[in-house]
């Protein structure tokens, strides 16, 4: 059964888990509960890419982490979630 409370990094959208280990920081070095720490540290984002670069790198590691997906799979679903996400909402608005 799918956790509808199950919180997902707002950028790449990576499962965060059940602590804040994975949370990224923001400037004061508290944690930021909307970034994985692969994405946003000390404030900022890590990638400058866009969207759709981010996808790419994002595609293998979706594919590995679902054995019944492949790689067009991942990128098809990836390219329908990633716009709902914060980051990608905010500049795609």
């Amino acid at each position: 059964m799918v956790n509808v409370n199950q919180k997902f990094c707002q950028c790449c959208g990576m499962p965060m888990g059940e602590t804040d280990e994975l949370y990224g920081t923001n400037a004061d070095g508290r944690k930021n509960e909307d970034y994985c720490k692969y994405c946003f540290a000390n404030g900022e984002f890590t990638f400058q890419g866009t969207m759709e670069e981010l996808i790419e790198i994002c595609v293998p590691n979706m594919a590995a982490a679902n054995p019944d997906m492949n790689e067009e799979e991942a990128r098809r679903s990836m390219l329908q979630w990633f716009p709902t996400l914060k980051r990608w909402k905010t500049l795609n608005s």
